[in-house]
């Protein structure tokens, strides 16, 4: 079980997502994160522990934006720390993803993927779906309004996962 927060709108989405995880820390205190685009630049923090740990690590390092996620973790795919803490992203770092569930096709995909050339950072199955993500962007535009479509994209990347 895990906690997940988004938001976009006018507020600081990195103090509008923490006050939505701490709303759900019983759904995961093994480790947090939080994920916020500012000036086109993503910006992740995460930490190991109760979420008063990454609430501690916001007050001396702010996140500032107005677009972001956030997630609080009950570890279910690798041990608890900050590289198992979600957000995860894919090798270019663009594709940013927090996940509730368990992707039991994982490995076959990790192992695929990192044949293809892709770099993992964690032991989790949801940083899977971001690679993913990452390699149906790479493949030529298809025709019709599905080729720009990021949407699209996320829909066609389901088909790969079991879980």
């Amino acid at each position: 079980m895990c906690g997940i927060v988004g938001y976009i709108g006018q507020k600081n989405a990195g103090e509008v997502i923490l006050d939505g995880l701490k709303r759900l820390e019983y759904r995961g205190y093994d480790s947090a994160g939080i994920a916020v685009i500012s000036g086109g630049k993503m910006t992740i923090r995460r930490s190991v522990g109760k979420l008063g740990q990454l609430e501690k690590m916001l007050a001396k390092e702010p996140l500032q934006g107005s677009i972001g996620i956030g997630h609080t973790r009950w570890a279910t795919h690798g041990k608890p720390c900050e590289e198992n803490a979600h957000p995860h992203t894919d090798c270019t770092g663009k594709i940013v993803v927090v996940h509730n569930g368990i992707i039991e096709n994982y490995l076959e995909l990790k192992k695929e993927l990192m044949s293809q050339g892709h770099t993992f950072k964690s032991e989790t199955d949801t940083e899977v779906i971001a690679h993913v993500i990452e390699r149906l962007s790479r493949r030529p535009a298809r025709r019709g309004p599905e080729s720009a479509d990021h949407c699209a994209r996320l829909l066609r990347a389901g088909r790969y996962l079991r879980g």
